[in-house]
């Protein structure tokens, strides 16, 4: 692939110029001994929790190390190939599921986390959410008005701001298949800066555009003096009485999925934990931490997503242009937040390898619909689960080898919103000038009209395996609260009965957020870390800036 040119010359690699500068980076793959690492502060994981925990605390003046699993990359290792990107930047190849294997979930692994494979929609946390966590979980401090300070800076600090060009034909057929049936719709906001409009945010950004953690807050703490390890595994937190008085990691060899046998010892004065909704809790159950009320692990929440494919007789090309610009809060908006299962609908980019498999049927039926694929536009019916006695979510458990599983059941109340989801997106689609829509379901076929996709989504049976679920939302396990007996973590994000142990990431969440939450993690983690800063050193928090 030729090098991407700006202007004519090659766009400039900041992760390169980084490590000329004198990064303290280390590769754990290529240790040839095991390593004792005395700091202020450790970090395990680089994603938006841990990325904007790592630039707070360093600022301050804090002695900081990053541990990261997967591998550090820049703009000049994303080819826009996904046989490049899944293996290398996913969690499990992109192919991550739950424990029956009836959801697909897709998280980042790699320096930056999901941020650094997200597609950049940016969300604040909706007010009924919060106001749902003020009255069940107590806490006070989470209103909109609080959070608002919070969530202003790290919208300037990552270029959060509405999108200024013309949705692709993707998201604009959402927009006007919504808009004929008096379903309003409204932008997305989007963490970009000078964005190429390519649409392969999921593979890493080539142009470093995206203002994920990868290119502002990592960088920024590694010019501070922070320490960044890659291909470092976190296995166990020893503890001595109510601290903890070491983390053991094991280096990883190049691919990310075996140990080489060499080992790291890390004591801080302070452990953050940000490894994301299902690594953070797992850490925590193979380490056995305080679990007195049986809450870790628990409740652990994924915005459960249906899909629905519509074919065009205009291409749409749904790889091309900023993937996900366009949305509807319809569907949630106009239930009540601890009723049935309300959903967001979003319109996701399309690209081959994905596409192909997720979508139903093999041979020459799967055939005939991938030559259709420049003519097929995609809905997303995100679920907000959490808010209802049954809707619990699900549960982080350790495998044999130590590895997370999440046991996640899909019961008959969410099956009932996904019917509902089905019927909206369908009808939806057809609005819009569908002339096929395929629910995306084992069992369905194309449909030709709303009236025979109504008739047939009605009566498809609803069960696992047989209607294709997905997530890239993992949030919860560490639910937040000031009553040990209804959260694992106060609500400044340190763990309850562990002096030393806070957690910063989505783990944090008693429920979905009902939006895409990287947001979320950033405005809330960036309170907890400047409360966090100062604790450790006694003095202010410095505010964060765009650099």
């Amino acid at each position: 692939m030729a090098i991407l040119l700006q202007n004519n010359n090659p766009i400039p690699d900041p992760i390169a110029a980084g490590l000329a500068a004198g990064w303290n980076v280390t590769d754990a793959a290529t240790l040839e001994s095991d390593r004792i690492l005395d700091v202020d502060v450790v970090i395990i994981g680089t994603g938006a929790g841990g990325g904007v925990t790592a630039e707070t605390l360093a600022l301050a003046g804090l002695k900081v190390l990053l541990l990261e699993e997967g591998a550090l990359k820049s703009s000049r290792d994303f080819k826009m190939r996904e046989a490049d990107a899944y293996p290398s930047l996913y969690q499990e190849s992109a192919a991550r599921k739950t424990r029956d294997k009836a959801i697909n979930i897709l998280q980042g692994r790699t320096v930056g986390g999901s941020t650094t494979v997200n597609w950049t929609s940016s969300f604040r946390t909706p007010d009924d959410t919060l106001l749902h966590w003020q009255r069940h979980y107590g806490l006070a401090g989470y209103t909109s008005t609080h959070l608002a300070p919070w969530f202003s800076m790290m919208e300037q600090r990552l270029h959060i701001s509405d999108w200024q060009l013309p949705p692709n034909e993707n998201n604009d057929l959402l927009r006007r298949g919504a808009t004929r049936l008096g379903i309003p719709t409204a932008a997305i906001r989007r963490n970009v800066n000078g964005c190429w409009n390519l649409g392969y945010c999921g593979m890493g950004c080539p142009t470093n555009a995206k203002q994920s953690m990868l290119v502002t807050t990592i960088p920024s703490a590694l010019s501070k003096g922070a320490l960044l390890f890659t291909h470092t595994r976190a296995d166990k937190f020893i503890f001595t009485g109510d601290r903890i008085d070491s983390l053991l990691c094991s280096a990883m060899d190049t691919s990310g999925l075996a140990r080489t046998g060499k080992r790291l010892v890390v004591r801080a004065r302070h452990y953050v934990l940000a490894g994301g909704a299902i690594n953070s809790p797992a850490l925590l159950l193979r380490s056995k931490a305080p679990n007195p009320n049986g809450l870790l692990g628990q409740r652990t929440f994924l915005h459960p997503t249906l899909i629905s494919a519509g074919f065009y007789e205009q291409e749409v090309n749904a790889y091309a242009g900023a993937p996900q610009t366009i949305y509807s809060d319809h569907f949630l908006t106009t239930q009540a937040i601890d009723g049935p299962l309300g959903y967001k609908l979003e319109a996701p980019p399309l690209h081959p390898l994905l596409f192909a498999t997720t979508m139903q049927g093999f041979g020459a039926q799967h055939a005939a619909m991938m030559q259709q694929f420049a003519h097929t536009h995609a809905l997303l019916a995100l679920l907000r689960d959490g808010f209802h006695a049954q809707s619990t979510g699900g549960k982080v458990l350790l495998a044999a080898n130590g590895s997370p599983v999440l046991d996640y059941r899909l019961n008959d109340f969410f099956w009932n919103g996904a019917r509902r989801a089905l019927l909206s997106m369908a009808e939806i689609q057809f609005a819009s000038g569908a002339k096929t829509v395929y629910p995306v379901h084992e069992l369905a076929q194309g449909y030709g009209s709303w009236a025979s996709a109504k008739k047939a989504i009605e009566g498809l049976p609803l069960k696992p395996l047989l209607a294709r679920v997905v997530s890239a939302h993992v949030m919860g396990g560490c639910t937040m609260s000031d009553d040990a007996g209804l959260g694992v973590v106060s609500s400044n994000g340190r763990y309850h009965g562990i002096t030393n142990l806070s957690v910063h990431d989505g783990s944090l969440f008693p429920t979905s957020i009902g939006a895409n939450p990287q947001l979320s993690i950033y405005a809330i983690t960036a309170m907890l870390a400047s409360g966090l800063a100062q604790s450790l050193t006694g003095k202010p928090a410095p505010r964060l800036v765009p650099l």
